[in-house]
């Protein structure tokens, strides 16, 4: 068996290559996908499909529609989601994809620090599981694959 993950949230920094390398690492039999991790790619994809638009707030619209069609084709391609709440970025596209994927009803691991804890706290409670870290992340999908 193996299980397609689609990591969720934010797109500034590498947190989804570190877990990648650490889901090798353990010889996990997972798969990935995620949102388009080139930020300028992802913020002018609008426009390079639909060609340039009158503002600033169109061509957000415009990105932001494509890169929600992506968002929802890949999400309910997974078999679960892990959302990552980070303490350096604004997190409202972890908060959505994490909401999108209680929506559709994929199961949710969500990491988030302690001191996130009251932001988070509506959808923690909507998780199946919620971790601190990466690594308990990665732990507890491979409780999934252990016989003994």
């Amino acid at each position: 068996m193996k299980l397609h993950v689609y990591l969720a949230g934010q797109i500034h920094d590498d947190w989804r290559k570190s877990l990648r390398a650490k889901a090798e690492e353990m010889k996990l039999p997972l798969t990935f996908s995620g949102p388009m991790e080139n930020h300028d790619r992802s913020d002018n994809i609008g426009e390079e499909i639909l060609g340039q638009q009158p503002t600033s707030i169109a061509k957000d619209e415009a990105a932001s529609s494509i890169n929600n069609l992506r968002t929802h084709i890949l999400m309910q391609k997974a078999d679960v989601v892990i959302a990552l709440f980070g303490e350096s970025y604004k997190q409202w596209n972890t908060a959505m994809d994490a909401a999108s994927a209680v929506a559709l009803g994929k199961p949710l691991i969500l990491i988030r620090p302690e001191s996130l804890h009251h932001p988070a706290k509506e959808l923690a409670n909507k998780a199946q599981v919620v971790v601190e870290t990466e690594e308990q992340a990665l732990q507890a999908l491979a409780y999934v694959f252990d016989t003994e």
